[in-house]
């Protein structure tokens, strides 16, 4: 077998399109590798699952046909045993009450022509991480030749690649070109740095998501950082206050770990599982799919990264390509802010051609799979191709109009002009959206933008009784909290109850039906959205206190923990189903 998938030795002639064969109990395509037909080697185990061993006059096996292989979620019956065509054989005989007219049992029946247009198919490897997202039809089978494309990094998380709430995928582009021979860019020699990071969140209810594209010259805190050595011993990196945010990625020996404990700390969300590619990804892949379409708004000649287009559109691929989503130079600012939206248009319109009609051709599909997995470097959470398959299966619900590219919004940093600072003024309210699982998208009304359900009738201040405990909002939060109550509020009985026994990403207030107007007045006071409040079965007592633990959501007393319903003004935002962009 190739790296393409396309037979083996003595077989160069098989066309990848005829290893596809149609399965018509789920109506998709799979992958046979198997010239003949039978599918992919197994081991000599005649009770493998797929196949049924026919017996001889002696007991010995005679037929070893594969049998369609079994969905998850569906039961295995007699029907769902036969070969292909012993179910439609025996709805022929019954509608023709004739057993003459039902195909012989292991016949293979003719393809039907509808279906490749109707059906295409999905692959969950995708271009830095948001094909995954965007889905490319409706089953692409992934078998285990592509498991040895796929690398794997060990950060101390083992993720589930399935979860019911929300999904947070940090997708990194490193600027390491080792042993490629690119003069034009890159650090030569170096493990790369975080030259492009992306932060995708899906909402719980896989209807919209929001990626976040994070400047590489923002200066922020890099955490301390542990990192698997090749012994298997782990070694912390000390973390560095006041550094640019690619240096988490690299520098003195950090790992994507790093990159994703810095994203973490900066955001408020917590990452669930990364993907990396460094340059030659973005050559191999845009090749692979033949070309992905750009615009630009007037003719660029950029002698950093060689791109020369003249305005209008092109079909980039290759170098080409590469240096596309590189150029800064010769448009916008010249920053790396006008670089990052170029890469969001890139990246959108390489998602609507993969989930054009143009990429119904399993042929074609398993080229840019086998491209799109010798790129990535994950964590051990999707480590394989079945788990990178049931990962962008969870996620292909989400249509392409409902994913929003948005850049954290950053200020010119008055010490140093060639970095940026967080505008935090924009960036804490989008955060909060995302940490809510509000849409980005502008005027949506969806995904948590309800005010808060306490009753309208609210306690006057002297009547209102709670703890305030610091569950992971900043130190001291706590104290200062009961200070702004009491002194801004005239809430007397809030009393500091010190730290909480368990950390929460998320404050929470827990009330007695007997105490909902407290927990009224209390909600319109900190800005607490519906999600925050806990009405416990019974009430309370005369003296008992309501409950508030600070989560890692809380920033300052007087500062609504409510996220706004809509992008805040000056966040540069943009849909992924926009045709309409053009670097300018």
């Amino acid at each position: 077998m190739d790296a393409q998938g396309r037979g083996q030795a003595g077989d160069d002639n098989v066309d990848p399109a005829d290893q596809w064969v149609f399965d018509p109990n789920t109506g998709n395509y799979e992958l046979r590798l198997d010239p003949s037909g039978r599918g992919p080697a197994r081991p000599a185990d005649r009770k493998a699952p797929g196949r049924r061993a026919a017996r001889g006059p002696g007991g010995e096996d005679t037929d070893t046909r594969p049998l369609p292989v079994q969905r998850s979620g569906k039961k295995a019956d007699d029907d769902a045993e036969a070969p292909a065509g012993g179910r439609a054989a025996r709805r022929a005989a019954g509608r023709s009450r004739s057993a003459a007219a039902a195909p012989a049992a292991g016949r293979r029946r003719t393809k039907p022509k509808k279906s490749v247009k109707r059906k295409v198919l999905y692959w969950t490897a995708g271009v830095v991480g948001f094909v995954l997202v965007a889905g490319c039809g409706t089953a692409f089978v992934i078998y285990q030749q592509l498991d040895g494309n796929i690398k794997k990094v060990d950060v101390g998380e083992e993720n589930s690649a399935v979860t019911d709430g929300p999904v947070n995928l940090l997708v990194i582009g490193t600027d390491a070109r080792t042993g490629k021979g690119d003069s034009h860019y890159g650090d030569s020699g170096s493990l790369g740095h975080a030259d492009t990071t992306i932060l995708i969140h899906v909402s719980k209810d896989r209807s919209n998501a929001a990626a976040l594209s994070i400047p590489r010259d923002l200066i922020t805190d890099v955490p301390d950082c542990p990192t698997k050595q090749p012994d298997g011993s782990t070694k912390v990196i000390p973390g560095e206050r006041n550094v640019r945010f690619n240096i988490s990625l690299g520098q003195e020996g950090r790992d994507p770990g790093c990159t994703w404990r810095t994203v973490e700390k900066l955001t408020g969300l917590q990452v669930n599982h990364f993907m990396m590619a460094d340059f030659n990804a973005v050559k191999d892949l845009s090749t692979a799919v033949d070309g992905v379409e750009v615009c630009a708004g007037k003719d660029i000649d950029d002698p950093k990264s060689h791109l020369k287009l003249t305005a209008g559109r092109h079909v980039v691929k290759g170098e080409q390509a590469l240096a596309f989503v590189r150029t800064r130079h010769a448009v916008g600012t010249g920053s790396d802010l006008s670089r990052i939206q170029l890469q969001q248009q890139f990246v959108g319109s390489l998602i609507r051609k993969l989930k054009s009609s143009a990429f119904s051709s399993p042929g074609k599909l398993l080229d840019v799979a086998q491209a799109a997995t010798k790129a990535l470097t994950v964590d051990t959470g999707i480590g394989s191709a079945s788990k990178l398959m049931d990962f962008g299966n969870d996620l292909k619900k989400v249509n392409l109009d409902k994913i929003t590219f948005a850049t954290v919004p950053v200020l010119d940093n008055p010490r140093d002009k060639a970095t940026v600072i967080l505008d935090t003024a924009k960036a804490d309210p989008l955060f909060k959206m995302v940490q809510q699982d509000h849409p980005l998208a502008k005027g949506a009304g969806k995904g948590g933008g309800k005010k808060s359900a306490a009753p309208v009738r609210k306690a006057p201040p002297e009547r209102v009784r709670v703890d305030v405990t610091n569950g992971g909002g900043p130190i001291g939060a706590a104290q200062e909290t009961v200070d702004w109550m009491q002194n801004s509020k005239g809430a007397r009985l809030s009393t500091n109850a010190g730290n909480a026994p368990e950390k929460l990403a998320t404050t929470r207030l827990e009330y007695a039906p007997n105490q909902a107007d407290q927990a009224a007045a209390l909600a319109e006071w900190m800005g607490l959205p519906k999600s925050a409040l806990t009405k416990t079965s019974v009430d309370a007592g005369p003296r008992v206190p309501m409950k508030l633990v600070l989560g890692k959501d809380f920033t300052a007393p007087g500062s609504p923990i409510e996220a706004p319903t809509e992008t805040p003004a000056g966040v540069q935002h943009v849909s992924a189903d926009d045709k309409n962009i053009c670097a300018k």
